[in-house]
């Protein structure tokens, strides 16, 4: 199955960047970030794996009072009598008027009923998406002050000396681990069709896919001074 995402090799990526950052930057903030991510991963598979299944909890009273309203909304439409006489037609009007009004009642309310689950679920996935939303933003944080010599600013943190090697191997991973994110986003879609969390996860990723277009400016930049110094 190689057209759906896979939940355990996403995870199992995730565990695999950490360890490298682990060895390259070990005690940085980046190697939190990671392991915070991590467990981002293992909540977003348990997640997925909520969402795609039916939730009988909700589903089996809900189906009872369902099946109860209709019950009585048959009921109240059999209680309809025409009598013989010159007020029998009136009097079956208003009969039907009020069922009318009872049934587009029970209607909605059945309505109402029925979309319990989706919005139950919709706010489970808009919380795990807003906690990937958040982990995006303080990756980005992360490889803000990492500026190629060329572009560094007089007023830039002072941060203990990289090597351009080493900073193109720092900001290398903050793009992977931006990637997950985009990826643990779509579990949640491929998992659970709905527009509104359709939309949140179209916004996780085109910030990612932004955010990652600066990292790879900057590992571009830092190519060139690299290439420029060897000369």
């Amino acid at each position: 199955m190689y057209h759906t995402l896979d939940p355990v090799r996403i995870s199992s990526t995730a565990v695999e960047i950490n360890r490298r950052i682990g060895e390259q930057f070990p005690g940085s903030g980046l190697l939190a970030v990671s392991r915070t991510l991590c467990e981002l991963a293992e909540s977003s598979t348990q997640r997925a794996a909520r969402l795609a299944r039916a939730d009988w909890r909700i589903r089996v009273p809900i189906g009872i009072a369902v099946m109860t309203m209709v019950a009585v909304a048959v009921f109240m439409l059999l209680r309809i009598r025409v009598t013989a006489g010159a007020g029998s037609w009136a009097e079956l009007a208003q009969g039907l008027e009020a069922s009318v009004s009872n049934v587009v009642f029970f209607g909605i309310a059945i309505v109402f009923l029925l979309s319990i689950e989706t919005r139950a679920k919709r706010r489970m996935a808009l919380r795990g998406l807003n906690e990937l939303r958040s982990i995006a933003h303080v990756i980005d944080m992360h490889q803000l002050t990492k500026d190629p010599p060329t572009t560094r600013r007089p007023d830039s943190p002072r941060e203990a000396p990289m090597s351009q090697v080493e900073m193109a191997q720092y900001l290398d991973s903050c793009s992977e681990l931006l990637a997950v994110t985009s990826n643990l986003a779509a579990l949640h879609i491929q998992a659970f069709s709905d527009p509104v969390v359709t939309d949140s996860v179209n916004g996780i990723q085109a910030l990612t896919l932004g955010l990652s277009g600066k990292i790879w400016q900057k590992i571009m930049i830092l190519d060139l001074v690299g290439s420029d110094t060897r000369k």
